[in-house]
């Protein structure tokens, strides 16, 4: 029944409902028990994009399609368990719960598994751990190092129940009995199997009497394999000291490891067979070099043979070049004698012209056509004038014909 008041009434047209007044933190938390309560665990479908991971561990990232996104952590308890790293732009399937963080009221899908669409995970690990360390230098060729020839101590890193450890002990007793082996027993698939291979890695190498390293197993799936594509197990071969052969699975098998290793075996068994070829093959070998080096001789003395003909030839005899080159010194003596003799001539012929022409040019010759020379006493001065003298003076007269000492009695 409605009833209706009078407009000199006092009371509202409704009655008053009692109000409830709610917190922030309250409202945030009714509407996360209200998601958690209703909503159950759900795999979502998205690209991943601002992708972080601060140092708590965590990871944070926006999962989104082409109309909406929502944020997504993945706590780092969660994260140990990926097989490889979430990057922007990386297709994937997540499961987790949706939930609101209530101190922010932040709507979150809190992420317990992340699978890749497309490719694998155990795949995309394998890619992102081969990129990584090739840019660190772990695959260079030059570093790798040649396997020693019939090493007396051979150290094998693989399990001691698999039927690989068993082959390659048969190949290395039938092949050279006197080898001595070191097996380092460990883990070759399963959590803490990677961690197993890479110590006994390192025991090996701190034993320092090994001169060879096996590292392998046989056969299986990529998850089987997987501890032979883990870092540590790569590092502990890049950072050995004695030279590894890698032996892991079978022929289409690659690994890691055999990208570090200084040589990759396509099976264990043929790893054994590498580091000890068979006594029949070294002999043929031997055979062979025996051989080639036999062909190499006998070509090299044909040779030498050729040249020594072809000098023999152009070599004349020696007393015909002797008796040549005497004659052909008697010729350059008597040559040497005429031109001695005639620059002899010609040089007398111009002493007799200069004689002449100098005898002209004389003073005695002049003496001779009755002139006298005077010399004042004692100076020996040239007398040319009369008053150059005083009476008394002493003067030497020289003639053609001898000389003659006087004295100046009278000056004209």
């Amino acid at each position: 029944m409605v009833r209706v008041l009078n407009d000199d009434a006092d009371l509202p047209l409704f009655a008053a409902v009692a109000r409830r007044f709610l917190s922030v933190s309250e409202l945030n938390e009714l509407i996360k028990g209200s998601l958690e309560s209703h909503l159950d665990t759900v795999w979502v479908q998205g690209e991943i994009s601002n992708f972080r991971v601060p140092p708590s561990g965590h990871c944070y990232f926006t999962l989104k399609d082409d109309r909406s996104q929502i944020c997504a952590v993945m706590f780092r308890r969660q994260g140990l368990s990926l097989r490889f790293t979430p990057e922007n732009g990386m297709a994937v399937l997540c499961f987790g719960r949706v939930s609101v963080y209530t101190v922010r009221g932040d709507l979150q899908l809190y992420v317990e598994e992340i699978e890749p669409q497309g490719q694998g995970a155990l795949y995309i690990a394998f890619e992102q751990l081969k990129k990584k360390l090739l840019a660190d230098g772990l695959f260079a060729e030059e570093r790798k190092r040649p396997l020693p020839f019939l090493p007396k101590t051979i150290g094998i890193v693989t399990s001691d129940a698999g039927a690989a450890l068993r082959d390659m002990l048969r190949i290395i007793d039938d092949r050279y009995s006197d080898r001595r082996v070191v097996i380092r027993p460990v883990k070759v698939q399963g959590d803490g199997a990677g961690r197993e291979v890479a110590r006994g890695i390192y025991d090996l190498n701190r034993l320092g009497t090994v001169d060879v390293i096996i590292v392998g197993r046989g056969g299986g799936s990529l998850e089987d394999l997987w501890a032979f594509n883990e870092e540590v197990v790569a590092r502990a071969i890049f950072a050995s000291n004695v030279p590894i052969v890698s032996a892991v699975g079978h022929e289409i098998d690659f690994t890691i490891a055999d990208f570090v290793a200084d040589c990759r075996a396509p099976t264990p068994t043929a790893a054994a067979e590498m580091i000890l070829p068979r006594k029949l093959d070294l002999r043929e070998q031997v055979d062979v070099l025996q051989l080639q080096l036999r062909r190499s001789v006998d070509l090299a003395v044909s040779s030498a043979r050729e040249t020594l003909g072809g000098l023999v030839k152009r070599l004349a005899d020696p007393s015909r070049k002797l008796r040549d080159h005497q004659q052909r010194l008697d010729d350059l003596s008597i040559d040497l004698l005429r031109r001695f003799q005639e620059r002899l001539r010609q040089n007398k012929n111009h002493l007799s012209e200069c004689a002449v022409r100098l005898n002209a040019l004389s003073p005695l010759a002049v003496l001779d056509r009755g002139y006298a020379i005077a010399h004042k006493l004692p100076e020996e001065q040239i007398v040319k004038r009369a008053d150059a003298l005083m009476v008394g003076d002493r003067v030497r007269i020289t003639f053609s014909q001898g000389k003659s000492v006087c004295r100046v009695e009278k000056n004209e």
